[in-house]
């Protein structure tokens, strides 16, 4: 029997391709963590608690509608797997977390910590602001000195806290010799808060105080926004990886002992049920099933597997329990040989300069030169190292990046929670501009381009008798094919037939007794019929030739639209997959895709991306598998499924949460849009510098001034990030 099968698939992700940290024991009271993508109200969120609490077993259950998760609480040798099918029968689709997995998610401080500092400065700066209107209300000498030492007390503190974010990041450019856009930030603060205390000490009419604080206040929202886009992604990231529990069994004088997939050996006997990956490189020793090597390769038929056959670490055990002698584990196996090509691929990208570092290098040493000029061209024409002090200060601060710190934060939240509506995550923080510049869009087949789940496409070719009996052997089987043959029938009005003694083959197919004579459902070999390149099931009735069942993978929805997209818009769409020659032809000329590759081995896709890239082309890749991870970084920008292994989401720059992808055609849109909005914001950061740097250098700068023209140009570049929503 064979198959077209992705990550999907797998009845349970029992066994993960890759090691991971030791699972900790189970408690007394065990605490266990499913995920509900599909509730959406409060009727679910009481059904679903209903269903868990009747259970034995379970001690409390409680469902976050936000999360879209349930976190039970239950005694020590109860399973997610005796409660998913719990959930199931309830009409709610359920899948296993590792609540180790959300921990780090629980447990990140950094977004408080942004925010503490923000909330600090923000209180700061208010109160300041309030005393220094009296100064500009007119209030002077000694009432004018209370209020700016008054203030010093308030800002020396405040800025000491929630600026140290910038603080540490210029120590570390300036550490290595080089300057980033926090020098001049902390230049500025620095210098405002030193020229403040003289003036203040001085009894002087100018304090700049409220500056210092309203610019840490500003920088620190910009930090804010950009921490939030990325923790999205982040928190989603840990959620999807929590998908896969990393256990295996491992035998031990013939007795199951569940263990962390880290702490396998070379030699250990490991049993690896129906729907279960193989943990390991290794050797069956014992059983027969069908593996589906999809994901590492693309093929979308089945291998057949006995005793005998090596098998890697990620493949997919289809129909019956397999034990495999393990050959190699941890960073030897070939999974982790992949991780090469993907080290190699990534450092490629990482050259990539964003828009933000761009301006930085302009801006920081233009801005240094522009106040040292200031400072010494007011000394030399007034002789007073404190009027040409106080110019040079007010210089940093009037043309110190609120906006630009702003800029590409504001716009990457806008666009980020655009696409997040429409489904898709951005986890990288220059992927939107990246995305921007695409021309070429290579597409993976298997489980990218298609579903992974298989129809039925000769149904009306068969008879009705054989249908009935085709449709009594597949109920009797939970084969994908078998799968797929059932609804078809059903949904025809097909009815079964009654047979006898029907039992299940593993790796060959389903047989019983049907009016005293053998029927069979399977492979074609075993059926007595030749294989041909087609995924199909032959039905083999005693005394007629067998039929075949003949099935296709059934696209993505969206496939068509996402491609005819790319090409009305004039990107050039390829197709590059492991599959066979006449499965990748099939769907490139269904999908119009004029430029398509088969049999690519996973260095064969990096090699041609890398190829494209050379060439200038800017790739996008979209793929699934661990034969795309490569790709996948070697790309420009990179988009995988949430479905995707592990791997390949980690290597991509966005994440498709559902199964549509159209969004991709307009995530490019949207894309080139914000990329549009933040090169506007540098405009008008620029605009904004060649009107108040004039009066700086002037000397007309006042910290009143400072303060409005700080302010208008940090709300106009939000106002107009927020267009993108």
């Amino acid at each position: 029997m064979t198959t077209q099968l992705t990550s999907g698939t797998a009845a349970c992700p029992g066994c993960i391709a890759s090691p991971a940290e030791p699972v900790q024991p189970i408690p007394q009271d065990a605490q266990i963590a499913l995920s509900l993508p599909g509730i959406h109200c409060s009727a679910c969120i009481a059904t679903v608690e209903r269903e868990l609490n009747a259970h034995p077993g379970v001690e409390d259950a409680r469902v976050n509608l936000t999360l879209k998760r349930a976190m039970v609480k239950a005694s020590r040798d109860l399973r997610a797997a005796d409660l998913i099918p719990v959930l199931e029968s309830a009409g709610f689709e359920a899948h296993e977390l590792d609540p180790g997995s959300l921990s780090a998610t629980q447990a990140d401080r950094a977004g408080r910590d942004l925010l503490m500092r923000l909330a600090v400065a923000g209180f700061a700066s208010m109160n300041v602001m309030l005393l220094s209107v009296s100064v500009w209300s007119g209030a002077s000498d000694a009432t004018r000195d209370m209020f700016h030492w008054i203030s010093a007390a308030i800002a020396l503190p405040a800025i000491a806290f929630s600026a140290r974010p910038f603080f540490i990041n210029a120590w570390s450019a300036l550490r290595v010799k080089r300057l980033n856009m926090d020098v001049p930030i902390v230049l500025a603060i620095l210098l405002a808060l030193v020229t403040s205390l003289w003036e203040t000490a001085l009894s002087g009419a100018h304090a700049y105080f409220d500056a210092a604080l309203t610019l840490t206040f500003f920088l620190l929202a910009g930090r804010y926004l950009d921490y939030r886009t990325r923790d999205a992604a982040r928190s989603a990231a840990e959620e999807l990886t929590a998908l896969e529990v990393p256990r295996a069994i491992r035998l031990v004088d013939d007795t199951e002992e569940e263990v962390a997939v880290a702490t396998l050996a070379v030699g250990d006997l490991i049993l690896v049920r129906p729907g279960g990956r193989m943990p390991v490189d290794g050797e069956i020793v014992l059983g027969r099933s069908e593996i589906d090597r999809s994901l590492l390769t693309g093929e979308t038929l089945p291998v057949f597997a006995q005793a005998g056959l090596a098998v890697s670490a990620g493949e997919v055990n289809l129909t019956g329990p397999l034990t495999i002698r393990a050959t190699a584990v941890g960073e030897d196996t070939s999974l982790h040989r992949m991780a090469d090509l993907v080290a190699i691929a990534e450092s490629g990208r990482s050259r990539y300069t964003s828009l933000a570092d761009k301006a930085a290098k302009l801006y920081a040493p233009g801005v240094h030169i522009l106040s040292a000029l200031s400072f010494l061209g007011w000394y030399i024409y007034s002789g007073d190292i404190r009027t040409a002090l106080n110019i040079a200060a007010a210089v940093l601060i009037i043309t110190c990046p609120c906006a630009l710190g702003l800029a590409v934060p504001a716009v990457t939240t806008a666009a980020s929670g655009r696409l997040f509506r429409k489904g898709m995550l951005i986890k990288h923080a220059t992927a939107l501009e990246r995305l921007a510049e695409v021309d070429t869009v290579v597409f993976d087949k298997t489980g990218t381009l298609t579903s992974g789940t298989p129809e039925l496409t000769n149904l009306s070719d068969h008879s009705r008798a054989d249908l009935e009996v085709a449709l009594a052997l597949a109920e009797a089987s939970s084969h994908p094919l078998s799968v797929a043959l059932t609804k078809a029938a059903r949904e025809a009005g097909i009815k079964p037939v009654t047979l006898k003694d029907v039992t299940e083959v593993p790796g060959y197919g389903t047989e019983g007794s049907w009016r005293g004579q053998r029927v069979r459902l399977g492979r074609a070999a075993w059926t007595g019929a030749q294989e041909g390149d087609q995924t199909g099931a032959w039905l083999s009735v005693a005394g007629q030739a067998p039929v075949c069942f003949q099935y296709t993978d059934s696209l993505r929805p969206g496939a068509a639209e996402a491609v005819q997209a790319f090409r009305d818009a004039g990107k050039e769409v390829m197709l590059i997959s492991g599959d066979t020659q006449g499965a990748v032809q099939a769907l490139a000329e269904k999908l119009g895709i004029e430029q398509w590759v088969a049999r690519a081995l996973p260095q064969d896709k990096a090699a041609r991306v890398q190829e494209l890239s050379d060439q200038g082309r800017h790739v996008l890749m979209v793929g699934d598998g661990l034969n795309d991870t490569a790709a996948l970084a070697a790309a420009h920008v990179s988009i995988s499924p949430a479905s995707a292994l592990d791997a390949a989401r980690v290597a991509s720059d966005i994440v498709l949460l559902g199964n549509d992808l159209a969004p991709i055609a307009d995530a490019c849109d949207t894309a080139v849009k914000a990329t549009k909005r933040i090169r506007e914001n540098f405009r008008i950061a620029t605009v904004y510098n060649i009107i108040a740097v004039p009066l700086a250098v002037a000397g007309l700068a006042t910290p009143l001034i400072a303060a409005l023209a700080m302010s208008t140009s940090s709300i106009t570049v939000s106002l107009n990030a927020l267009r993108l929503r």
